[in-house]
């Protein structure tokens, strides 16, 4: 495969980045992967390779950029079926089942599902990272529900900024041994890294930490459990597991941050990612997509209906 080409002449009254014109004339990249094409050199302005991201360009200026094939990034593709919720030419929702890892870390560089995505749409690959292409954000291994992969670099940028922004609505169902201090409430704790084990998160100072706002409300009450519905408002890394546990109704099943042993028969925790709303690449107004339960988180709910 050759290099693409694309030849753009700036006409503007008044001087501008080149990075910024570049992401008019180029919408399908990212700013970053604009950034990086110019520090590479493959961005030529007036005949010479441009200066910096940065550089004024003026009226009358013509600017070459040549987009080189993506390289292989080594990903293997592997037919792992997946529970599409939606599809279009811009982006996958995926109904990720407990188990699954996102995408390929040491330990897992197979049965991922940036693995299954490659099969599913060898297209994405290169689309955001070579390790993690097309992903917008994460499920912890054990946690089910819908993810969003974008299937471009447009798409990609759409999404990201909407998570940053946070416009996107994410809700949880969480079923936790005993029940928090009041019936709905708000968390707000920082999250940074366990100085005890760099494998685990924890609830830190502001200092050492990150802004992490959970929001919840009791669904079901039983007698040693409650379902909870939680609405994080920020992404932080095992945010949920980790507000639920500092307000003493740790997550059933979360042995890493809760009870060391099972206090109902399951093997995964119970937390499901079950309603995502956002507004897709090119509309106006926001949708909702939904992922039912697992059979096996609706057969601890029907075990605890019967027992009262």
């Amino acid at each position: 495969m050759t290099d693409r080409i694309e030849v753009f002449h700036y006409e503007g009254s008044s001087s501008e980045r080149l990075d910024h014109f570049l992401v008019s004339c180029l919408p399908e990249f990212s700013r970053a992967r604009l950034q990086g094409l110019i520090a590479d050199g493959f961005v030529w302005v007036d005949g010479s390779p441009a200066k910096k991201s940065g550089q004024p360009i003026e009226s009358g200026t013509n600017i070459e950029v040549r987009v080189p094939p993506t390289q292989p990034s080594g990903l293997i593709a592997e037919h792992i079926p997946l529970d599409v919720i939606f599809e279009n030419d811009d982006l996958l929702i995926v109904n990720k089942p407990a188990g699954m890892v996102v995408h390929p870390a040491a330990g897992h560089d197979s049965g991922t599902l940036v693995n299954a995505v490659l099969a599913h749409d060898p297209e994405i690959e290169g689309i955001g990272g070579e390790d993690r292409p097309g992903i917008v954000h994460r499920l912890d291994k054990d946690t089910s529900g819908l993810i969003v992969v974008a299937k471009n670099d447009a798409a990609m940028r759409w999404l990201q900024e909407q998570f940053r922004k946070r416009t996107v609505q994410k809700t949880y169902l969480a079923l936790v041994d005993g029940a928090p201090p009041t019936p709905y409430g708000r968390v707000e704790a920082p999250i940074g890294r366990d100085p005890k084990s760099r494998k685990k998160m924890a609830i830190t100072s502001p200092a050492k930490g990150r802004e992490a706002v959970s929001e919840y409300k009791t669904l079901e009450t039983f007698r040693k459990h409650t379902l909870l519905e939680f609405h994080p408002l920020t992404g932080r890394t095992h945010q949920i597991r980790l507000h639920c546990a500092m307000l003493n109704c740790p997550i059933v099943g979360d042995v890493q941050y809760g009870h060391d042993k099972m206090t109902l028969e399951l093997k995964r925790h119970f937390l499901h990612a079950y309603k995502l709303k956002i507004t897709l690449p090119g509309e106006q107004e926001a949708r909702i997509f939904e992922a039912p339960l697992p059979a096996e988180l609706e057969k601890v709910l029907d075990f605890l209906k019967k027992i009262g």
